[in-house]
């Protein structure tokens, strides 16, 4: 009996990266995401359409080798080096108009600090002028 390989199973939240280069490159409708050394290009598309409900005209990954890193198990123990895990990365690109949220972008409705003063001041104005006419 073979075994299925479903890939709906896989539990993997797909998020881009927030850094300067991935940034950049978003100006190109592409956009940079970290994933598993073993998904494939076409696994990929299917997750990312899925996950923000766009389309995927191009995948391209890369895997960035692991840095060495030195260590030692005490004064005079033997020094050695070993590797950090290899990393996955996927540059997804969208279809023209299609695009994700990957930074907060600022609220049109939000008041500026002026604009906030003013509102106080006249509602200060207003309880003021509601106190004269009470009395």
């Amino acid at each position: 009996m073979k075994a299925n390989k479903n890939t709906e199973i896989k539990l993997h939240l797909l998020e881009p990266r927030a850094t300067e280069k991935s940034y950049l490159e978003q100006t190109n409708r592409i956009y940079v995401f970290p994933v598993e050394k073993s998904m494939g290009k076409q696994e990929i598309a299917r997750m990312v359409e899925k996950e923000f409900n766009v389309t995927v005209t191009d995948v391209r990954t890369l895997i960035r080798d692991g840095k060495k890193t030195k260590f030692s198990k005490g004064k005079h123990a033997y020094p050695g080096i070993t590797h950090r895990q290899d990393k996955k990365f996927a540059y997804v690109r969208l279809k023209a108009g299609d695009s994700i949220k990957v930074f907060e972008e600022p609220e049109d409705n939000k008041t500026s600090a002026k604009e906030a003063k003013k509102v106080e001041k006249e509602t200060k104005k207003a309880d003021k002028n509601a106190g004269k006419e009470n009395k």
